[in-house]
């Protein structure tokens, strides 16, 4: 199964995801609420801020991709969504925890994986979030890829595939202390320079100031 989904149908199906676990006596969820949900500061990166209007065109889609569901319930005046996301791609809870984590937050480490997603499911430890990101990758197509190690960074880290393959930036080399020596020496002298120049207008329009004072004078 081969499916493509854009930032906004991920952040609404991971917010989804989440919301049936976490709150599951409020799943599922209003339009309001889950555009407060997509919108949350807390475990969200990055944080967003969207419409109504931009989540209903995200929920449309996720609907004609067989991801998202709108359903009317007896004790509610509105209609409300829910996802089918473990449906889809046929995953037990685990699984779907460990790529909730990842499309709500981004690249992470399997540290960082088994500590936030904590919330969505029980892992009894970083082996077990490793083994599922494993069987992930392994998948056909594949839902999950692991990025080059970041310079710095003790762990790689792991990324969704919803979206297709991942911008990843490469770092720029760490410096050595002659090449940071040499940059600030070079970086102190531009500052000098300025401040020279600075001194050198600052005289020149003193004195065009004080010709201006006495021509004033003489013509009154």
């Amino acid at each position: 199964m081969d499916i493509l989904l854009n930032d906004i149908e991920v952040r609404i199906l991971g917010c989804l995801i989440e919301k049936e676990i976490t709150t599951p006596d409020y799943y599922p969820l209003t339009l309001n609420a889950l555009t407060n949900a997509c919108n949350q500061k807390s475990n969200r990166s990055p944080v967003v801020s969207y419409e109504d209007t931009t989540v209903v065109r995200g929920l449309d889609t996720l609907r004609e991709k067989g991801l998202a569901e709108k359903i009317y319930k007896a004790d509610s005046r509105v209609p409300k969504y829910q996802h089918s996301f473990p449906q889809k791609f046929n995953l037990p809870s685990d699984y779907v925890a460990v790529l909730c984590e990842l499309m709500l937050r981004g690249p992470q480490t399997v540290g960082e994986i088994r500590n936030r997603a904590d919330r969505m499911y029980n892992f009894e430890g970083l082996q077990e979030v490793e083994e599922i990101l494993n069987r992930l990758m392994e998948k056909e197509p594949p839902l999950v890829v692991k990025l080059p190690r970041q310079i710095g960074r003790k762990e790689p880290r792991f990324a969704h595939l919803l979206s297709g393959e991942p911008e990843t930036r490469e770092e720029e080399p760490a410096l050595t202390e002659e090449t940071a020596t040499i940059r600030v020496r070079a970086e102190n002298e531009r500052i000098a320079k300025l401040e020279d120049e600075f001194t050198v207008l600052r005289r020149e329009f003193d004195k065009l100031k004080e010709e201006f004072i006495s021509l004033k004078s003489q013509l009154e």
